[in-house]
């Protein structure tokens, strides 16, 4: 949706969880040498002010990256995602806050290749200043649910793509799900990263389920699930409870990696009493 801009969101809990299980994908990812390629359905900019009016405007950083920093008992998943929000911000105070391609930058290799995909004019132009002249990179101004099935399977076969729109508009649920059935038939044993929100809307309570199904009839290695909560909703029951992602073919130590920091995590970002998180995995 044009009107979507993350900058207002950048940093919040949501963010936090995104981008720790994003940064463990591509850290296995890169563990072998053969290349990569990293496709980004609903980039943004890349990058966000959190000094600026969007940002400031709700600074739910405050109750998200805010909440680790200075914290010397995290652990190492955390530690390092932390760590990597500091070197985005050149080891100074919190002042910016890394996208997902802010995290690929850091974290692809220079033989691993990036596909971004972004529709709001101003965030592609943002990003395409930040990543356009990083080798082997693409960055289009583009519906990503599209343009998706004109990358898949990648030239190495190997591959992580991240699916992760607003969902301001209803049919960004039933999309997503169709550009999941879109990647896993063409790339079946693609790694594929779905972002959601935590709502007390219909779509959003029957989404983890309708993926599931997906990934049940065509995914090769399994998938799983991680869900965190971290507020109750208002009085109308409308907020942002939480957000969850949804990883087809995650890589192997994904779990073991999740279930050290998940209880943590919602210790530190849980925001009343009843504050949980989910996690389960299924292996083919």
């Amino acid at each position: 949706m044009l009107s979507y801009r993350h900058a207002f969101h950048a940093g919040n809990h949501a963010d936090v969880l995104k981008h720790l299980v994003l940064t463990q994908v591509l850290l296995h990812m890169a563990s072998k040498d053969k290349p990569y390629t990293l496709i980004d359905t609903h980039a943004g900019a890349g990058g966000y002010s959190l000094e600026g009016r969007y940002a400031q405007k709700k600074a739910e950083y405050k109750h998200g990256i805010a909440r680790l920093l200075g914290r010397h008992d995290l652990p190492r998943p955390l530690r390092d995602y932390v760590a990597w929000v500091q070197q985005f911000n050149g080891g100074g105070n919190l002042e910016q806050y890394p996208g997902s391609p802010g995290f690929a930058q850091m974290l692809l290799r220079p033989q691993d290749r990036l596909r971004l995909f972004e529709l709001h004019p101003t965030d592609h132009r943002i990003l395409h200043a930040y990543l356009g002249k990083r080798p082997d990179t693409q960055v289009t101004q583009a519906d990503g649910f599209a343009a998706l099935k004109g990358e898949l399977p990648p030239p190495s076969r190997r591959g992580v793509v991240l699916i992760d729109p607003s969902y301001e508009i209803k049919s960004d649920y039933g999309r997503t799900v169709g550009a999941l059935r879109e990647a896993l038939t063409r790339f079946a044993q693609g790694v594929v990263i779905v972002w959601y929100p935590q709502l007390l809307m219909l779509e959003s309570r029957q989404l983890p389920k309708r993926l599931q199904a997906t990934a049940d009839r065509l995914a090769t290695k399994g998938w799983l699930h991680v869900r965190m909560t971290v507020q109750a909703s208002d009085e109308r029951g409308f907020g942002l409870l939480g957000s969850g992602l949804f990883v087809v073919n995650p890589p192997h130590v994904l779990h073991n990696s999740l279930r050290g920091v998940m209880q943590y995590l919602v210790d530190v970002l849980g925001q009343y009493d009843g504050a949980n998180y989910l996690l389960e995995q299924r292996a083919q």
